[in-house]
C-alpha cells in the first residue's frame, strides 16, 4: 500500500485555470503562486509616464474631444492613471499579464475564491482569442454544448475582440441561477453560436476510476488540494486489482497545485529525477522540482497517459514527466500549452498586478507554454459512432487501452 501525502506541502497553484465558479482551496490559479510581491528579477524600461508625447495626446484630446452622446462624464484623474497602467502592462503582450483597478482585483479574487455562480468551464487565451480550456465535466456549460477549443467570440452580446480572458470571465460569472449568452465558434465550424447557459453552483469532480478490457483507467479531473490523497487511493485499488495496465486520462484537466502533480509523478519516478524544470526570471534561473521515489506500484506496470487540448499546465507537466523519463506513452491529442508561472501582487489602493514570473519545461527541456505536450500516438475525438456500438464511444481511450496493451 502506499502512504499518505501530507496537504501541508500544498502551497502553489499553477493552473491555467479561470475556473468560473469553483473552489479549489486557499491558494489558487491562473498560473501559480497568488502573493504580495514579486520574486523574479525586474525587468526596467526607458518609459516616463511624463513623456512629452503623452503630454502632447492629453492635451489634444481636452482641446478638441467632444462626448459620442450626452450621458458622458469625463474620467476622473484615477481613472486616467488605471487607465495609463493598463496600456503599460498590455503592451507586454503576454496574455496571463494583467493589472487590475480595485473593482476588477475584487472580482478576480472572487474568481478565484469560487464566491460565486458560474457555468463551470476553464477559459484561456491562444493566438489573441479567449478560448475554452475545458468545460468541467457534467458542467451546465458541457450540458449546454461548450467545447474544449471553443473559441469565445462575445458574452451576453458583447464582442470579447481585445478582451482578456479575465475580462471574460468577469462577465460570465455571476449570480446563481441568473442566465449568460456565450457566443462561440466550434472548431471547423464556419460560423458562431449563441448558447445560453444558466449559472449554478459548480461541484468541481476531482477523480474517478474505472476497469475496462482489462485495464485500470483513473480519470483526473484536477490538481486540487484534495487530488494527492485520492491519486494515492486510486493507485492502491489499481495495485489490490492485480492488473498489469494503466491508463491515467488527464483529459479536459486544466491543471492546479504544482505540488500535486509532482507527488504524483513521484509514484512512477526514481528519487531526485526531474520532475519539471522552472526557469525563473530575466537570467532564467534554473529550479528543478524533483520525485520524492514514493514507492509502490509495481515495476512490470505498462503506463498510458491521455492528454487533449484541454489538458494545462499542472496536466501537462505529470504528462511531460512520465513521457521524458520513458514511464508512459501519451495517447490522445497535442495538449493547451500553458507553461507559464504567474504572482499576484497586490496594493495598497485596492488594485493589483498579476505578472508572469517564471517558465515551466520538461526533462527534456520542452517548453511548455511554446509546443505544449505532444502524443506519441495521436487520436482525434470521434465524431460518429460506429455502426451497431451500442456503448459509448470514446476513441482516444479504446486506443489507449490498445496501447497500453502493446497492440
Amino acid at each position: 500500500m502506499i502512504k499518505n501525502f501530507s496537504k501541508k506541502h500544498l502551497t502553489r497553484a499553477i493552473g491555467l485555470v479561470l475556473f468560473i465558479g469553483i473552489l479549489f482551496g486557499a491558494g489558487i490559479l491562473v498560473g501559480a503562486s497568488i502573493g504580495t510581491s514579486a520574486s523574479a528579477t525586474t525587468y526596467s524600461t526607458d518609459f516616463k509616464f511624463d513623456s512629452q508625447l503623452l503630454r502632447q495626446v492629453a492635451g489634444s484630446i481636452d482641446e478638441k474631444f467632444v462626448f459620442w452622446k450626452s450621458s458622458s462624464t469625463l474620467p476622473t484623474n484615477q481613472e486616467l492613471e488605471y487607465g495609463i497602467i493598463k496600456g503599460y502592462v498590455a503592451s507586454y503582450k503576454d496574455p496571463y499579464t494583467i493589472f487590475f483597478p480595485p473593482k476588477e482585483a475584487k472580482s478576480f479574487t472572487e474568481n478565484v475564491k469560487g464566491s460565486f455562480g458560474g457555468v463551470g468551464m476553464n477559459v484561456g487565451m491562444k493566438d489573441g482569442n479567449v478560448v475554452v480550456v475545458s468545460p468541467l465535466k457534467d458542467s451546465p456549460a458541457m450540458k449546454a454544448g461548450i467545447k474544449a477549443g471553443d473559441i469565445i467570440t462575445a458574452v451576453n452580446g458583447t464582442s470579447t475582440l481585445q478582451m482578456s480572458s479575465d475580462e471574460a470571465v468577469n462577465m460570465i460569472r455571476g449570480e446563481i441561477d441568473t442566465v449568460v449568452k456565450i457566443t462561440v465558434l466550434h472548431k471547423n465550424a464556419k460560423a458562431v453560436s449563441e448558447i445560453t447557459i444558466t449559472r449554478k453552483e459548480i461541484k468541481i469532480p476531482t477523480l474517478d476510476t474505472e476497469k475496462k478490457s482489462g485495464v485500470f483507467v483513473i480519470h483526473l479531473y484536477n490538481f486540487s488540494g484534495e487530488s494527492p490523497e485520492l491519486f494515492r487511493n486510486a493507485l492502491n485499488d489499481y495495485i489490490t486489482s492485480g492488473l498489469p495496465y494503466l491508463i491515467v486520462d488527464l483529459r479536459g484537466n486544466p491543471g492546479g497545485y504544482l505540488e500535486a502533480a509532482v507527488n504524483m509523478a513521484s509514484y512512477f519516478l526514481k528519487e531526485g529525477q526531474v520532475v519539471v524544470s522552472e526557469r525563473q526570471g530575466k537570467d532564467e534561473t534554473v529550479v528543478n522540482h524533483r520525485s520524492t521515489g514514493i514507492a509502490g506500484i509495481p515495476t512490470t506496470t505498462k503506463v498510458v497517459v491521455m492528454v487533449d487540448g484541454g489538458s494545462a499546465s499542472a496536466s501537462e507537466i505529470l504528462a511531460g514527466a512520465l513521457k521524458d523519463q520513458g514511464i508512459a506513452k501519451i495517447v490522445g491529442e497535442k495538449s493547451f500549452g500553458k507553461g507559464s508561472v504567474q504572482e499576484l501582487v497586490n496594493f495598497s489602493d485596492g488594485s493589483s498586478l498579476k505578472v508572469t514570473i517564471a517558465k515551466w519545461y520538461t526533462p527534456n527541456g520542452i517548453n511548455i507554454s511554446e509546443s505544449g505536450i505532444k502524443p506519441d500516438v495521436e487520436v482525434a475525438v470521434a465524431t460518429t459512432t460506429p455502426k451497431g456500438y451500442k456503448e459509448p464511444y470514446d476513441a482516444q481511450l479504446l486506443k489507449a487501452i490498445e496501447t497500453v496493451k502493446g497492440k
